[in-house]
């Protein structure tokens, strides 16, 4: 898996010794020696970041919450709130007044630095866990707007917010878990589907209205627009079957977006789905 992102980043703060090692550790992540998803976790380093980095943070944090505040779903900008989420500074992951203390008395849910893309079970290993893999690098300047890659705007910003709503948050560790028990490429193809279409690029209905919630839309400036405004997104009725049987591409704005009703719809088709999963690895763990 990749684990640098593109453009003028300080990659001093993940290509260290290691950071290396964290990275090496999660590529090898199930197979057998290698069961401790801890040890692809790195620290911080928060004296990494430049001035243009946090003034990166800054310039979109206020695009952002700008247009979010009307448009965003109110279960983000109500968890927004109760994590502390700032404006100043780059949030930190650890420490006093890290986003971490003010969220794990709300869902038992961290967010966990690591070194760049984490491979499929060491990333669901990690959400069984409750516990997110969190890029520690911020876009450059120039990508303001839209980079295909994770970084802590997107990561912090666009993800952790929902992590404070219980019922989201217990959404994402069953997803977690149950992509865990599953070596299946149709199955897998699937889940990679359904986490694009909800936690990254969803939609909910609130007050008669579409509102925002996937990451990557919450994250970028430009797609948020496009995903509420453009007559060239079809907005399609969330149903975790269709979802599933969607395919998509990651290099331009998304053309298709599912609508939920509610987090408990997501929650109670995951549960649903992930019950056939456990099921399914049961019955061949006793061929």
């Amino acid at each position: 898996m990749q684990n640098k992102m593109s453009g003028s980043l300080n990659h001093a703060m993940i290509d260290g010794p290691a950071g290396r090692a964290a990275q090496e550790y999660a590529n090898q992540f199930g197979q057998p020696g290698f069961h401790d998803i801890t040890r692809a976790y790195i620290e911080q380093n928060y004296a990494g970041y430049t001035e243009e980095n946090q003034e990166t943070w800054r310039t979109l944090y206020d695009r952002q919450m700008e247009y979010l505040a009307d448009h965003a779903s109110n279960v983000y900008l109500s968890g927004a709130r109760n994590i502390k989420l700032v404006r100043d500074h780059i949030p930190y992951l650890s420490g006093p007044k890290s986003v971490n203390t003010f969220l794990m008395p709300l869902t038992g849910w961290q967010s966990k630095a690591v070194p760049g893309y984490l491979p499929a079970k060491a990333f669901f290993a990690c959400l069984a866990r409750r516990e997110f893999p969190t890029t520690i690098v911020i876009r450059p300047k120039e990508s303001i707007d839209y980079l295909p890659e994770p970084d802590i705007f997107h990561d912090i910003f666009g993800h952790v917010p929902l992590h404070a709503d219980p019922t989201f948050a217990d959404f994402l560790q069953t997803y977690g878990k149950a992509a865990l028990t599953t070596d299946d490429p149709h199955h897998t193809e699937r889940l990679s589907r359904l986490f694009w279409f909800t936690v990254e690029f969803g939609l909910i209905r609130e007050g008669g209205r579409n509102r925002l919630y996937g990451s990557g839309l919450i994250s970028s400036p430009g797609e948020s627009k496009h995903a509420l405004t453009s007559k060239e997104v079809d907005r399609r009725p969330f149903d975790l079957e269709a979802v599933c049987n969607t395919s998509f591409e990651i290099d331009h704005f998304q053309p298709i977006l599912y609508v939920l009703d509610s987090f408990e719809q997501l929650r109670d088709a995951m549960d649903t789905y992930a019950k056939r999963l456990l099921d399914a690895a049961r019955d061949n763990a006793h061929v």
